[in-house]
């Protein structure tokens, strides 16, 4: 079972690289679709898809949470 303090090492983490991601992504995919961003622009669009990612992270993990302790 992981502690506390690795679940939260683990979930900055994984906001750290998916932000980094969402950055190359960014930058790659808009202009290839027509759509010149700069470097602040790719990083508003960054946070905000990161802002989404982590609520769904959160909500999915609440409800299978919930779905587990159910079949108990």
């Amino acid at each position: 079972m992981q502690s506390r303090g690795m679940s939260a090492v683990e979930a900055v983490a994984n906001v750290a690289v998916g932000w980094a991601v969402s950055m190359v992504v960014t930058a790659l995919v808009l202009p290839a679709f027509g759509h010149d961003v700069s470097v602040g622009e790719a990083a508003g669009i960054s946070v905000v898809f990161t802002i989404v990612s982590l609520v769904r992270s959160f909500a999915l993990r609440r409800v299978f949470n919930g779905l587990a302790g159910r079949s108990r």
